[in-house]
């Protein structure tokens, strides 16, 4: 243990600023019991202070100090080196998340990822590829990598309620990654009454937050650095008569880009044949884009910048050759049986006979037998299955190969 007079001028202190060591610029003795310093700490700032008798057990008068020293709990400082090393990972290994997942990810999924969306920061983006093409997987990709890259804590996934417990075994199986089903019993049991602000990586289902405006106003005062929306497409606004129609799960979608970073809207159908519908899509991932251009213009635009969308003609594995086979139509003529040549002609003249009342009728009444017109004459082509499509007094089958016959 030290003394009080073992405090001089020049000495160095421990335990006078915790254990800061001090260097001592000056002493003054008042009496024998009592010692005022003047000193510096290592960052060059002044101090004064009174030492006591009752002060020397915790203080330690060092008589060479050095800036650094190896006295520090090597494997405290094994862990930290070790945590730093892996925080940087993705600079040395540009496809990190491809190579710590149990999947084996195909061109277009490695671009889509590595080439259109981790550049874009922030992320405000429409995935379309169709059917098939993995979109789940390229999200699990972009997830791991920001993780890696540190730029990921919380992270919401909304989908269509069929596809909630698909969407986490997917996550957990492919990528390592835990999610939660936010169920009626767990946002009831939130301990904070606000599920949102409690869960970091949660699915939830479309409909839920979209009809239920309690859930809507707890969403609000929640922020996230990323959210998902699978089947974005149900997320739709339409424009009727000059007017837009607002449904619920679109505002619901404009709600989810206003409180997060990141905001990816999976669709393999984002555009249903009316461009002003289309914009107003575009508009839950840019707003200031394209909000209002549906009154201005009826003309497509590019949107390679905030939408890429993939056929499947244009997946191709590896080696070049097709992901898909190659899809063939062929047309066999049919007769009619009596039955159904009858039944067909009694349809369309119902239809026509119709129509022709809708003209006599108001704007809104005309317009409703309009569109029942419209539903009638989809007896015409009626399809099933995504393989056979029917054409009165024809058959034809979509073949999936040069080599079969329809």
């Amino acid at each position: 243990m030290n003394k009080l007079e073992d405090i001089t001028v020049g000495s160095t202190v421990k335990g006078i600023v915790g254990n800061e060591p001090v260097s001592i610029v000056a002493v003054q003795w008042y009496g024998s019991n009592v010692l005022e310093i003047t000193y510096k700490d290592t960052r060059g700032v002044p101090g004064t202070q009174l030492l006591y008798r009752e002060s020397e057990p915790g203080l330690e008068v060092l008589t060479k100090l050095l800036p650094w020293s190896f006295d520090a709990d090597a494997e405290q400082m094994k862990l930290a080196s070790e945590a730093y090393r892996i925080s940087l990972a993705h600079l040395f290994d540009p496809y990190l998340a491809v190579h710590t997942s149990a999947v084996e990810p195909l061109p277009h999924q490695i671009s889509a990822v590595y080439q259109e969306m981790l550049p874009r920061v922030p992320l405000r983006y429409v995935l379309a590829d169709d059917p098939g093409a993995g979109k789940t997987i390229m999200t699990g990709l972009y997830i791991k990598e920001l993780m890696a890259r540190g730029d990921l804590k919380r992270c919401l996934i909304v989908s269509p309620g069929s596809l909630a417990e698909q969407w986490q075994d997917e996550l957990f199986s492919k990528f390592h990654l835990k999610f939660e089903i936010l169920t009626n019993d767990r946002m009831e049991s939130a301990v904070t009454g606000n599920i949102f602000t409690e869960v970091d990586r949660c699915i939830c289902r479309l409909d839920k937050l979209a009809r239920n405006d309690e859930l809507q106003e707890k969403l609000k005062v929640s922020e996230w650095d990323l959210i998902v929306c699978d089947e974005a497409h149900k997320m739709s606004a339409t424009v009727w008569g000059g007017e837009v129609k607002y449904t619920r799960r679109f505002q619901l979608g404009r709600l989810l880009s206003n409180i997060t970073r990141n905001f990816l809207l999976l669709t393999a159908t984002p555009h249903n044949g009316k461009e002003e519908d289309f914009h107003l899509f575009l508009s839950l991932v840019d707003p200031d884009r394209f909000e209002g251009t549906h009154h201005s213009s009826q003309q497509a635009v590019d949107v390679s910048d905030v939408m890429r969308r993939l056929v499947k003609e244009e997946l191709l594995k590896f080696d070049g050759k097709p992901l898909f086979p190659e899809r063939i139509a062929y047309t066999v003529n049919y007769s009619l049986s009596p039955q159904e040549s009858k039944l067909y002609q009694a349809v369309t003249e119902y239809v026509q006979e119709e129509f022709n009342r809708a003209d006599n009728l108001n704007n809104e009444r005309k317009n409703t037998v309009g569109f029942g017109e419209s539903v009638l004459k989809r007896y015409e082509r009626v399809c099933f299955d995504k393989e056979y499509c029917v054409i009165p007094g024809r058959f034809v089958k979509w073949n999936v190969s040069n080599n079969n016959a329809a």
